[in-house]
């Protein structure tokens, strides 16, 4: 069972616990019908194959006809799918797969606007841990259907040094080389981020070395162009902390590679749309 499934099925218990009583009172269980999805909103559309499997999971028998793909732009009006089928099917599976695709929806389109704020520069938009627990993999998966790229996954494939690794152990050398030993201990090596407070930070990181990419972590405009000026192409610079929309390109032209931004998936507002019925 793959992380999807398993994530659709244990949403699925926690919604249905011993039965649909609603529709088990008004529905006769053989009755069939149809639902159209329909798109109340401005944004970019993501969480469609997600939808498709919820109803296959709830319901085998249930047939999608899709009209409007992840990825794409959606408008108030857009029938995005039509699903046929038991309704009892339908109805049981329809919250689930809205609360996902509006969710994933209101992250692409969140991504999307950052994307298009930094067009025609080098910079990447990335995401970061600050993820609905349990959901990361879609949420990452909207960040990237929106036009942005995945940091890491979670705390297994990347050493990224922090404030308070570094203040814990002393200084940021003593952080940096207890990395490589711990590399050496465990026979295999990921890149390895660190955060700079300031630029006394980055004139350490420099001066010491052993690190793939520094992280300029709530740095001004200026003291990022200064910092960008210094590290000179020797590392990866990301630039995190404070980003919005409307400073997002000023700091993509401090020359900075990559710019992580948490508002993309956790200060997002959902896309609106429904699940009709489309009665005859």
């Amino acid at each position: 069972m793959d992380n999807l499934e398993r994530f659709l099925k244990n949403a699925i218990r926690e919604d249905v616990g011993d039965g649909d009583h609603t529709s088990e009172a008004c529905i006769p269980e053989e009755t069939l019908g149809s639902a159209h999805l329909i798109i109340k909103d401005y944004g970019i559309l993501a969480g469609v194959k997600v939808a498709r499997k919820v109803f296959k999971i709830i319901d085998p028998e249930i047939k999608m006809i899709v009209n409007v793909h992840d990825g794409e732009i959606v408008r108030p009006g857009n029938i995005v799918f039509k699903v046929s089928g038991r309704v009892r099917s339908i109805l049981l599976a329809e919250r689930l797969a809205l609360n996902i695709m509006q969710h994933m929806s209101g992250i692409a389109t969140q991504t999307k606007k950052f994307v298009d704020q930094v067009n025609g520069l080098k910079v990447k938009i990335l995401d970061t841990r600050k993820t609905s627990p349990g959901m990361r993999f879609l949420d990452k998966e909207a960040v990237r259907i929106g036009g942005g790229e995945n940091h890491r996954m979670g705390l297994y494939d990347m050493i990224m040094i922090k404030d308070n690794h570094i203040d814990y152990l002393g200084s940021l050398e003593k952080a940096i080389d207890a990395v490589h030993t711990y590399f050496e201990k465990i026979g295999r090596t990921m890149k390895i981020v660190i955060e700079a407070r300031d630029l006394d930070s980055v004139e350490r990181i420099l001066a010491h070395g052993g690190v793939d990419r520094i992280m300029l972590d709530n740095f001004t405009l200026e003291d990022t162009r200064i910092a960008v000026e210094k590290i000179h192409d020797r590392f990866e610079i990301e630039s995190s902390g404070g980003i919005t929309l409307e400073n997002v390109r000023d700091y993509a032209l401090c020359g900075v590679d990559y710019i992580s931004v948490g508002a993309l998936t956790h200060q997002i507002k959902s896309l609106d749309m429904s699940l009709r019925a489309v009665i005859h």
